[in-house]
């Protein structure tokens, strides 16, 4: 191809500035579709050929027609090579765009499974995966007889969320009961799950042609469910490469992006070590970088920017080339975040050889500390979130946001 490839981004949330930039240098044209509240956010203008906005209801709804006889409108002089969601929210966005314009990547149907909370349980069980106990909404019968043969506590969970947003806890058949009523018409945009107490993990992976070129396990101290719902404070740290652990969750994570369908993506999935019986369990995944600065924390462990790298494997499948993952580092890194009670909390008296990232964000304070040594990771994040529980954390209710 004599001309630039044109890649569309599309992206709801002020994120992805890394991939952007990366796309840039790749030698493509960068064109970004956001919502207008963004347009004077701090985008790598430089890197940006254009702007192009859509308006999304508060429910996250979004005006596909327009949309779709917009973007006709300006294929008319670009033609647009690539689509690319850099947020969950936007998955389902770029797959129905993707399918409209005849785009290559992934399509609708592949992207449920990696959007849908209940078709991914559904493809992992068709797939062998271990998956918590779970049933729909449809069907009252198939609802009773999950509550009168599954274990409270359960989790009622909505189908098109991300993290632990709109996640409710049930402790009886009348509670579950009560809740599917108040949803009322809504209810099949929900799953109820068996809550399963254990250890988090998180793979971040990039994956190439089918193949996984790179992932990382991660642990959380605490669970995204905790933090979201109890005021807590978000940790999660690398785990040892090599453990048990280790080897079981990178296979898993090959096995969830083989069975998805995955073919050229970075993939954020999550998976538990259930207390009960020691087995590993798929919770959700998703066809981007993770959320809640992780892929810093990754990139301080590895070297490998997950941005970046996702910007240059797309660049390379448009083009037909050859892509490999850098050499990962093998450091370890660890993360603690909080929302803080002072809008711009001071942090220079965290002064650590090992701290190498500081958060710049508005009530909030975050840290990442990298080191050779695991042990050394896990004090540090123990006597971090001591002083930020007494000197600067602050909490607030759970998001609830409404689903589509």
């Amino acid at each position: 191809m004599s001309r630039p490839l044109n890649f569309l981004c599309v992206s709801t949330y002020f994120k992805g500035e890394a991939f952007l930039r990366a796309c840039k240098e790749a030698g493509n044209n960068v064109y970004l579709l956001t919502v207008p509240k963004l347009e004077h956010a701090d985008w790598p203008r430089e890197s940006i050929d254009d702007f192009f906005f859509m308006e999304v209801e508060k429910n996250g709804n979004w005006h596909r027609e327009d949309v779709i006889n917009g973007l006709a409108y300006k294929f008319r002089t670009i033609h647009f090579d690539r689509f690319v969601a850099l947020d969950d929210f936007d998955v389902e966005k770029v797959a129905l765009l993707r399918e409209y314009f005849r785009s290559p990547g992934m399509g609708e149907t592949t992207a449920r499974y990696f959007r849908d909370k209940l078709a991914m349980r559904m493809k992992a069980r068709e797939e062998g995966i271990n998956v918590p106990d779970f049933t729909a909404l449809f069907n009252d019968d198939e609802i009773n007889a999950f509550a009168d043969s599954v274990p409270t506590p359960w989790l009622i969970k909505p189908r098109g969320e991300a993290s632990a947003t709109g996640i409710k806890k049930i402790h009886s058949k009348d509670d579950l009961w009560r809740i599917i009523n108040e949803l009322g018409d809504k209810r099949h945009r929900y799953l109820v799950e068996r809550f399963t107490p254990g250890d988090v993990y998180h793979a971040d992976a990039l994956t190439f042609d089918g193949k996984v070129q790179f992932c990382r396990v991660s642990q959380y101290l605490d669970t995204p469910f905790d933090v979201a719902h109890g005021g807590g404070i978000f940790r999660s740290h690398t785990i040892e490469m090599g453990s048990d652990d280790d080897k079981a969750l990178q296979q898993m994570n090959t096995d969830v992006m083989r069975a998805f369908g995955m073919q050229y993506s970075a993939s954020h999935t999550e998976f538990i070590k259930a207390h009960e019986d020691g087995k590993y369990y798929f919770l959700e995944t998703s066809s981007r970088v993770g959320g809640a600065n992780l892929a810093e924390m990754v990139e301080a462990a590895t070297g490998i920017n997950l941005w970046a790298e996702w910007a240059r494997l797309e660049t390379a499948k448009a083009l037909k080339k050859k892509y490999k993952a850098p050499k990962d580092r093998k450091l370890n890194a660890g993360i603690v975040v909080s929302l803080s009670r002072f809008e711009q909390p001071d942090t220079s008296s965290f002064t650590d050889d090992e701290l190498v990232w500081r958060m710049r964000k508005d009530w909030h304070i975050g840290l990442i500390v990298q080191s050779k040594k695991r042990e050394r990771i896990l004090e540090l994040l123990d006597a971090y979130t001591h002083r930020i529980a007494g000197e600067f954390h602050a909490s607030a209710p759970a998001p609830e946001r409404p689903t589509n």
